[in-house]
């Protein structure tokens, strides 16, 4: 007889975290085909990964909400996104060009084709980032990240989107009420395929007895 496996637990991230985060998201996502588009070589990836990474979690911290856990295995990124909500912070191309060059050209293209990609004009929450520390993942780690924020979206009427970068990852989130619109997925320039994705907030039980005919 086995014994189920207790659900991780997430907490808040602090800003004292932001190099381990940092590192987990660079070591989770350094074999994945985007990365591989990004850069080539395996060796400048997993130098320059980091970095890049850090400014996406800082900017996370400072205007959305990260979720990880108590080992600090796994992250998730959530940014509010949508016709209020204002571009990328003052010095954002210069941080990136110290922090990537010198293929600084392509991850402004990466953030580029994200961008023309992403849906305006409706107010959502962007899970920027999901990721799980090698060594930990296949545990429902990201399961835990992902079912601590759903309901918050459900409680108050908000949509949530994110672009999957692998089948395997985009199969994760279509069990958790995400849908590909049909001829959604898009490709990076001579590069690997992505998937936006889009979750309605789902009615709970509690918010739909009061309309129920007696």
């Amino acid at each position: 007889m086995t014994t189920a496996q207790p659900r991780p637990e997430v907490i808040c991230a602090a800003p004292a975290d932001l190099d381990v985060l940092s590192e987990v998201i660079a070591e989770a996502f350094h074999e994945l085909a985007p990365s591989r588009w990004l850069i080539a070589d395996p060796e400048a990836r997993r130098a320059i990964f980091p970095g890049y990474f850090r400014l996406i979690v800082a900017y996370a911290m400072a205007t959305g909400l990260v979720h990880t856990t108590p080992g600090r295995d796994a992250v998730a990124l959530w940014l509010p996104a949508g016709p209020a909500v204002p571009g990328p912070q003052a010095g954002y191309r210069q941080r990136l060009a110290a922090a990537t060059a010198p293929w600084t050209g392509r991850f402004a293209v990466f953030d580029q084709t994200l961008e023309d990609h992403h849906p305006a004009g409706v107010p959502h929450e962007h899970l920027a980032i999901l990721a799980v520390r090698p060594g930990r993942q296949g545990r429902g780690t990201g399961t835990a990240l992902l079912n601590t924020r759903h309901p918050d979206f459900d409680h108050v009427g908000t949509p949530a989107y994110l672009e999957a970068s692998s089948p395997r990852a985009r199969d994760l989130y279509l069990r958790h009420g995400y849908t590909v619109q049909p001829g959604a997925a898009f490709r990076l320039p001579e590069g690997p395929l992505l998937w936006p994705m889009w979750r309605e907030p789902r009615a709970r039980p509690e918010d739909t007895e009061g309309s129920r005919e007696p």
